[in-house]
C-alpha cells in the first residue's frame, strides 16, 4: 500500500514539475539546436505557394531569404501535429508572421529579441497553434538569412 501511495505522488510530482518546466526546456534545446545543429538548408520562397517543409524535429533551418518587396523574405511550410504553443527561435532579428492554411493571421502570445538561455537567439516568438499546416513568412529585412528552431512550448491544458 505504501509503495502504491508513494508511487501515485511521485507521478503527480513529475506533472507538475513537467509543465513549469516547458519554457526554460524549450529555451534549452532551442539554443542547443542554434548553436550546434544539426542543420538543413533551404531556400525560402517568394510567396507561399511550394514553401519547402520545416518541423520541430530537432534540427536548425538555415533559410536563404529570397528578394521579396522591401529588401530580403520568403515564406517556410510547417505542419502543426498537436495544438499546443510552439517557440520559434531564430538567428536574426527579422519579422515573423504565421498565417493557418485559411490564410488568417496567428498572433504570437509573445515575442522577444532574445533569451536568457544563449546570445544566439535574435527572435523569440511563442505561437499558440491548433493542428494544421502554416506558413512561416521572414521578412522584410536586410538579412540574406535566418536560421530558425522549432520547439513545442507549453501543452494546451483544458480543464
Amino acid at each position: 500500500m505504501k509503495l502504491k501511495l508513494f508511487s501515485a505522488v511521485l507521478l503527480s510530482a513529475a506533472l507538475v514539475m513537467g509543465c513549469g518546466n516547458d519554457e526554460e526546456t524549450a529555451d534549452t534545446e532551442g539554443c542547443e539546436h542554434l548553436q550546434s545543429g544539426p542543420a538543413t538548408a533551404v531556400t525560402a520562397t517568394a510567396n507561399t505557394t511550394g514553401a519547402p517543409a520545416v518541423s520541430n524535429d530537432h534540427r536548425r533551418y538555415d533559410i536563404t531569404l529570397t528578394d521579396v518587396t522591401g529588401g530580403k523574405g520568403g515564406s517556410v511550410s510547417f505542419a502543426s501535429a498537436e495544438a499546443v504553443d510552439y517557440v520559434l527561435f531564430t538567428s536574426a532579428d527579422v519579422p515573423v508572421t504565421v498565417k493557418d492554411s485559411s490564410g488568417m493571421t496567428v498572433a504570437p502570445e509573445e515575442s522577444v529579441k532574445s533569451s536568457s538561455t544563449c546570445t544566439e537567439v535574435k527572435g523569440r516568438h511563442t505561437i499558440p497553434l491548433a493542428v494544421g499546416t502554416y506558413t512561416l513568412t521572414f521578412g522584410p529585412t536586410t538579412a540574406t538569412t535566418v536560421s530558425l528552431v522549432i520547439e513545442e512550448g507549453s501543452h494546451d491544458h483544458e480543464h
